[in-house]
């Protein structure tokens, strides 16, 4: 308990309690606020991972500090000022995409944004992206279409062109259609609204993969390496309809595979609204991995055997 009493009269010597003024009302609900959109910004972007490791250092350090582990509070403290100019090296695309943000928004959407949560996507948007893959498929018409999750996807919305469109099978076949100025890249769906087209995606450098899929696969299997995102993939050579989510590609799939998906993808983001509302941690499923529906393989293969 010395140690303890020590550390904090030692680091924290400046805080004491005083009986709060108007002024300081103020100043509390402004920081408060700011607080909230950085830590709202963080867990949107790649830089909550960093958060949380900032977290632990400082606990770390905290722990070090009463127990007097002066080696390691030596090269902690020579590292801080490193670590400082390596994590703004590492992460100033999501720092310059941030203030940028703040610069562009109105000061009332910015607060009130986030209180209105609508889920992934509909019933009905779900009916209008199932509907879409029939008719691409049966035309053959290449189209990569993701669906943003909770993570964030601006950097990815920036590099096309906006629409803010309600999501249509209309607006998507022609989007898709060829010799048209938006069926190049990636469509994004925020929110039922179909955000930006032309999109560019990062593709996927897993080599496991199959090497008879193109560019539009390897794009769709990318971003949901890096985000919580499901995309759906239109082969333009065969055909076929295909999901990627979690670095995981699902093939060959019909219009009930599709919506089956899509209402997993929402019950998911439900439960996990509920259970943060409610406080209580959901139970981890185990993941479910299916590369490929081997349905259509299996009757090739008995046709086969039976001429």
């Amino acid at each position: 308990m010395d140690k303890i009493s020590t550390f904090i009269s030692t680091y924290f010597d400046w805080f004491y309690i005083t009986v709060p003024g108007t002024v300081d009302i103020i100043e509390i609900l402004i920081l408060s606020f700011f607080i909230y959109r950085i830590m709202l910004w963080f867990k949107q972007s790649r830089a909550w991972t960093l958060l949380k490791g900032i977290v632990m250092i400082v606990l770390f350090t905290a722990i070090a500090a009463v127990f007097q582990f002066n080696t390691i509070l030596y090269l902690l403290k020579n590292a801080f000022s490193v670590g400082i100019i390596a994590v703004v090296i590492l992460f100033q695309p999501e720092f310059r995409r941030g203030l940028e943000q703040l610069g562009r928004k109105k000061l009332i959407n910015y607060i009130i944004r986030d209180g209105e949560d609508d889920g992934v996507i509909s019933e009905k948007t779900i009916y209008e992206l199932v509907k879409t893959a029939q008719v691409l498929s049966a035309n053959r018409t290449g189209a990569l279409i993701v669906i943003e999750n909770e993570v964030a996807l601006g950097e990815y919305i920036d590099t096309g062109i906006p629409i803010d469109a309600v999501v249509t099978n209309q607006l998507l076949l022609n989007i898709f259609e060829h010799n048209t100025p938006l069926h190049d890249g990636a469509v994004i769906i925020r929110k039922n609204r179909v955000v930006s087209a032309t999109c560019y995606l990062p593709l996927s450098a897993n080599d496991s993969i199959n090497k008879e899929l193109g560019t539009r696969h390897r794009a769709g299997i990318g971003i949901s390496e890096v985000s919580d995102s499901m995309t759906l993939i239109v082969s333009e050579e065969t055909g076929s309809i295909s999901i990627a989510q979690g670095g995981e590609l699902f093939r060959n799939l019909d219009s009930e595979g599709v919506r089956s998906h899509l209402q997993t993808l929402c019950k998911e983001y439900n439960g996990r609204k509920s259970h943060r509302s409610s406080g209580v941690r959901p139970v981890k499923r185990r993941k479910r991995v299916v590369v490929e529906n081997k349905n259509k393989a299996s009757r090739k293969e008995a046709d086969e055997n039976e001429k």
